[in-house]
């Protein structure tokens, strides 16, 4: 049934549609959600933010361009999701949230699931990325940028993949940068940019990205 729901919308990866096949999305949403588990939408899973609907998810990781080798680097943990679905697909995937409880809750529920051997989930500023564990073939941000932060794109290897979604001109365009092989990092140059699809998505917030909301810390 997922297969064929992300089949109908362009997803052709056959490792990601097993991937997203074999990680239980019910197990990542609240108990009043899960019946809309599989739903073809974003859902609320506390602190403000949501889980991104399937077909997003997978949009993403095809975008990737995964082959099972990779170091990812994942911005916005959220529900914990997206680093399982990524887990069956990388390496190693090194997932940083910026709200404790969230990232509490999902190391806790990864590790209960059992898929969390490859995965390290931090707490702190996404837009930042994590230097000592860069650099990364592949960077997937889960929340809107008005551009992609510096910052991550330093960490990108060579040849390396950052797909984010991009908030320009009153809309978001999930926007795959690729960091061409042998070029600086420093360089504006160095990356090119291929506009996927439209989304939505909740903002990041960090140095290198939005600002936190009035009365919230950041």
């Amino acid at each position: 049934m997922l297969a064929e729901q992300l089949e109908g919308r362009g997803i052709t990866d056959q490792r990601v549609l097993e991937a997203m096949g074999s990680v239980p999305r019910e197990s990542f949403v609240p108990e009043s959600e899960q019946r809309h588990a599989y739903a073809d939408r974003a859902l609320t899973i506390g602190a403000g933010q949501t889980i991104s609907q399937p077909w997003i998810v997978a949009a993403i990781c095809q975008a990737l361009e995964l082959d099972g080798t990779e170091s990812v680097l994942e911005v916005g943990t959220g529900s914990g999701y997206s680093a399982a679905v990524l887990a069956q697909l990388a390496t190693r995937i090194t997932s940083i949230e910026r709200i404790e409880e969230l990232a509490v809750a999902a190391r806790a529920r990864l590790a209960a699931l059992e898929l969390d051997a490859s995965i390290e989930i931090r707490i702190g500023d996404g837009s930042l990325g994590d230097v000592p564990g860069g650099p990364f073939e592949a960077i997937a941000v889960h929340a809107a940028v008005p551009q992609p932060p510096a910052a991550l794109l330093a960490q990108l290897a060579p040849g390396g993949r950052l797909v984010a979604p991009v908030a320009t001109g009153g809309e978001e365009i999930l926007t795959r940068f690729r960091r061409r092989p042998g070029a600086r990092a420093a360089d504006p140059a160095s990356f090119s940019r291929e506009p996927l699809v439209s989304c939505r998505f909740v903002p990041l917030i960090g140095e290198q990205a939005y600002p936190p909301p009035p009365g919230e810390p950041g």
